[in-house]
């Protein structure tokens, strides 16, 4: 390809600019379908240290543009940590994301040089390859706005989720990416019919096959409290008093609620200073459960020594039975970083302020299975809603009906609700189980088996959601095998780099 450094640069910048405005807030999906093909236009046949630094820019560009809320949320909460001192964690958040387009920019750019074809080739499952990698790192793992989300938002393509997870997506937007960066790389007769045709498919895919869908059937209701109290970095310890009557409001609604129409009475993850081992807050939980008759789902902080703040601390779900008798506790698993827990806490000097004002939770270790009356639940806690692989094993274990708490209220009105919600959407569908959403300020929703939502709560208002429901025992392909797709993209793409980045015919490379 003949293009100009500056037009590579552009294409590099455009492409970074269209993969973030595929997610929201900006909510312009089809960009993603073109926004790797940019990049890769951009490093084909280009020289190694401008392929570097095009696939840098594209990352350093996605991560501001797409999670600016990173800093928003520090800033707010973290201790007065100043917008200077928010604003360089988010850079290198920034930095250590952009290293996966680094390396996608590299190889393309690289075997490009032996053979477009085999560039295009390997680039859906290169790509792929390095989202599992950016999701299993260790401690910073962060598979938040992959690529094959942008286009989850279609009834028909979620589906393909049931059986490949997230990654199947993320495949198939990456392959016709691919097939355009072809077409426009190489251009034949053979690249463009294959690339029409592929469009054409996924046109006809689009508009005609939601329908094909099948619809859920429910037999069973759910009450999704959305609890809408303030969010606060510190919480006074006469927190009770103060919000006396905001607590009696959300026991009346809850009891109401389930004596209207009996079932479950569920609350997000701790949206305040609540814990069992606080006698106020105990009594409260206590009456909502003997008054109602029904067993109340609530999150907590939960104290292993038993006494508020006396041993290890847990962001835990609780289930009382209709006695107020605990029944279920699961324990969070996978902690934020540096929001519930701070790795490598001695080496973030610079930070200091942040890093005193964040606790330490202890991590639970078992993917529990719960009882409610007519099967069995699992809960997962607001951030873990976003590993997949992790999730599925709740199925696994034998979880018939998905719960998922958080408390949304840190990002305020930023763009990480919906795209939080976006994201926990699609694990309903990979398992093929209801999904009962519920948060502190929204997005409150119940998700049925194949990613409808078919009821929801407008955000920042309080109130209770009657959630329909029913209990699945079904095993998709990817609750059996899990994230077998990404190891056979690994796979593939120590294939085509094998053949790509051995000695042969070597392209002119052009600036």
């Amino acid at each position: 390809m003949k293009l100009s450094w500056i037009v590579r640069l552009f294409l590099a910048i455009a492409s970074g600019v269209a993969l973030s405005f595929s997610f929201p807030n900006y909510n312009l999906p089809l960009l993603a379908w073109i926004a790797l093909a940019l990049l890769m236009l951009a490093s084909i046949g280009a020289r190694p240290r401008d392929a570097t630094l095009f696939g840098f820019i594209n990352g350093a560009l996605f991560y501001p543009l797409s999670l600016p809320w990173i800093a928003t949320v520090m800033q707010q909460y973290g201790n007065n940590i100043s917008w200077l001192a928010a604003a360089g964690i988010l850079a290198l958040m920034t930095i250590a994301g952009a290293l996966f387009p680094l390396v996608f920019g590299i190889l393309v750019a690289r075997v490009s040089k032996k053979s477009i074809g085999i560039a295009c080739a390997l680039a859906p499952f290169l790509w792929v390859a390095l989202e599992f990698g950016r999701a299993n790192l260790p401690i910073i793992g962060f598979p938040w706005n992959l690529l094959g989300y942008a286009a989850s938002g279609n009834l028909a393509f979620v589906q393909l989720t049931s059986i490949t997870g997230i990654y199947g997506l993320s495949l198939l937007v990456a392959a016709f990416n691919a097939s355009l960066a072809w077409m426009l790389a190489s251009p034949s007769s053979k690249s463009r019919r294959i690339t029409i045709g592929f469009a054409i498919a996924l046109i006809v895919i689009a508009i005609f096959c939601p329908h094909f869908v099948p619809q859920a059937k429910a037999d069973h209701v759910a009450h999704l409290v959305q609890t809408n109290l303030p969010q606060e970095e510190m919480y006074p310890s006469n927190w009770m008093q103060i919000h006396a009557a905001d607590m009696a409001q959300l026991e009346s609604i809850s009891i109401q609620a389930a004596r209207q129409k009996p079932g479950v009475i569920i609350w997000p993850e701790v949206p305040a200073p609540f814990s069992l081992q606080d006698p106020q807050f105990a009594s409260i939980a206590d009456q909502i459960a003997r008054e109602s008759g029904q067993d109340f789902l609530v999150g907590v902080v939960d104290w292993s020594g038993g006494v508020r703040f006396q041993g290890n601390a847990s962001n835990s779900a609780v289930l009382l039975d209709p006695i107020g008798q605990r029944q279920f506790t699961y324990d969070k698993i996978h902690l934020v970083p540096f929001g519930e827990y701070v790795p490598l806490r001695k080496y973030l000097f610079f930070a200091h302020s942040l890093i005193d004002s964040i606790g330490d939770f202890t991590p639970g270790r078992e993917y529990s299975v719960g009882s409610l009356d007519g099967g069995r639940f699992s809960v997962f806690i607001c951030y873990e809603a976003i590993f997949s692989s992790e999730i599925r094993r709740f199925a696994k274990n034998g979880a018939q009906l998905f719960v998922n708490i958080s408390n949304d209220g840190w990002f305020g009105r930023s763009s990480a609700p919906p795209q939080h919600v976006m994201m926990a959407r699609v694990r309903a569908v990979e398992n093929h189980r209801w999904l009962l959403r519920c948060t502190n300020t929204g997005f409150t929703v119940d998700v049925d088996p194949y990613g409808r939502i078919v009821a929801h709560l407008p955000r920042f208002t309080r109130g209770q959601l009657d959630a329909p429901y029913a209990f699945r025992s079904d095993m998709t392909p990817y609750t059996r095998f899990g994230d077998w797709l990404a190891w056979l993209s690994l796979i593939a793409t120590i294939t085509f780099l094998l053949i790509g980045l051995t000695r042969g015919p070597i392209a002119k490379s052009s600036r």
